[in-house]
């Protein structure tokens, strides 16, 4: 026999899911994106990294800099807590700008000052993401040209790879940072890309094992064996990330390269979920992070502390 639920249930029912949904609201818009701050561990076993040193690097992707959603003296949080982490070598891999996010604006050179304060042994590089093209009217009206965040970003001293490379050593044994022009510079306009793959891996003269920075991460179906790992940012994860998938995210080829450690056909990436938010300011499922990547050594296992 069918017993329908009285008025009583019914109101009942309605309103415990519009407290769980009011409830998630506030926390995917004010708590996850703006208080939390993990760092999540990844120790991969690279087949192209036998020769490479013990390596420490600290991933830090999408800042998107603004008022309310990442203001200044939350970037100078992760500023410290990474360096807190000691690492060897820093990355950062592009959209610092928040974009039509934002509800308010902040200096971009206020931002790099900020960040000139990253240490690490082995420096700090970084590549360009959409948003550093997209938020810079010059560039966007001349389709080229130099976005105004890599001219301060490297008055800061951090060098700025676009589609180029750089051997670095440490304890003796060398390796190559190669870093990507963006796929999409120019908004509205997504047949053009500044990404030279193969002019840029061109330019590694020897055997030793290769990092490459690719702010998005849908060019790794093309990325060789040579390389030892990609490195990229630019989905945030999806922003709503939930049993292990995100919705928000196409899949390029048929793989999903939303977020985490993937492998395909042998060859790796680390996709960050990044700091920020764009297009809508929520995050559930995938907190702010710090990206920690222990290569060539003793490391725990793959995890978020």
């Amino acid at each position: 026999m069918l017993i329908l639920p009285s008025r009583r249930q019914v109101l009942t029912g309605l309103g415990a899911t519009a407290g769980i949904m009011g409830a998630t609201g506030v926390y995917g818009f004010g708590i996850e994106p703006l208080h939390r701050l993990v760092v999540t561990r990844y120790a991969p076993t690279l087949p192209k990294w036998k020769d490479g040193p013990a390596l420490r690097i600290a991933v830090l992707a999408d800042f998107h800099v603004c008022e309310p959603f990442m203001p200044f003296d939350r970037v100078a949080e992760i500023v410290d807590a990474t360096n807190a982490l000691r690492p060897d070598l820093i990355l950062m891999l592009g959209d610092y700008p928040a974009g039509k996010v934002a509800w308010q604006k902040l200096p971009l050179s206020d931002f790099a000052k900020l960040v000139e304060g990253l240490r690490a042994p082995l420096g700090t590089y970084s590549i360009l993401g959409n948003h550093d093209w997209w938020d810079d009217p010059a560039t966007q009206s001349a389709l080229g040209g130099t976005p105004r965040i890599r001219k301060l970003l490297e008055a800061r001293g951090i060098p700025v790879l676009e589609n180029d490379v750089l051997r670095l050593t440490k304890d003796g044994k060398p390796f190559w940072l190669a870093g990507l022009g963006d796929q999409e510079p120019f908004e509205n306009r997504w047949h053009m890309t500044l990404a030279d793959l193969p002019g840029t891996l061109a330019k590694v003269t020897d055997d030793a094992p290769v990092l490459l920075m690719a702010h998005e991460p849908n060019i790794f179906p093309r990325v060789p064996s040579r390389v030892a790992l990609t490195l990229s940012g630019h989905t945030h994860g999806g922003q709503i990330r939930l049993f292990g998938r995100s919705p928000a995210i196409r899949r390029v080829n048929g793989h999903d390269l939303a977020y985490g450690h993937r492998i395909m056909d042998g060859r790796h990436i680390v996709v960050s979920g990044g700091f920020g938010v764009s297009r809508i300011p929520v995050r559930i499922g995938v907190p702010p992070e710090i990206v920690m990547i222990e290569l060539g050594q003793s490391a725990p296992e793959p995890g978020t502390a």
